[in-house]
């Protein structure tokens, strides 16, 4: 499972993503909590990916390379921009960057309706990793949701 640690003392946001592009099945994480952040880089490494972690959406956005991302994962709530609202922005405008979004609330209704909208996979934290790893291989071998 990956988890995070809402209780912890606040982290220190980084301005710069940490981006290794050696493959070209980049993932970027869009999260507000470095916890995750960190256990998502951790994971996706293990399993051969290249990764970019990102503190909020509009860091994402304003990063240069950011269409290089082959499948992007965001937190559903994060202030600012939500990852509903980053996903609807990047869809508005021509980028369509196959999208899995994680919350640590979980709503029927909202999963039902991202799903509609195209999403990949609507993920309740922490996540199972077999769970997320299901929605990876369906963006990097078939181009389609699970």
């Amino acid at each position: 499972m990956v988890s995070s640690n809402a209780g912890g003392p606040p982290a220190l946001q980084v301005v710069a993503p940490e981006v290794e592009l050696s493959k070209q099945s980049m993932i970027s994480v869009v999260d507000d909590d470095q916890s995750f952040r960190d256990s998502m880089r951790r994971l996706l490494k293990s399993l051969g990916y290249a990764v970019a972690v990102f503190p909020s959406a509009a860091e994402f956005l304003s990063f240069s390379a950011f269409d290089e991302t082959a499948c992007l994962v965001a937190d559903v709530h994060m202030p600012g921009i939500s990852g509903i609202g980053l996903y609807k922005h990047l869809i508005d405008a021509g980028h369509s960057i196959p999208t899995i979004l994680v919350t640590a609330y979980p709503d029927d209704g909202i999963r039902e309706s991202m799903l509609a909208l195209g999403v990949v996979g609507y993920l309740p934290k922490p996540l199972e990793e077999a769970q997320l790893i299901r929605c990876l291989r369906s963006v990097f071998t078939h181009g389609k949701s699970p």
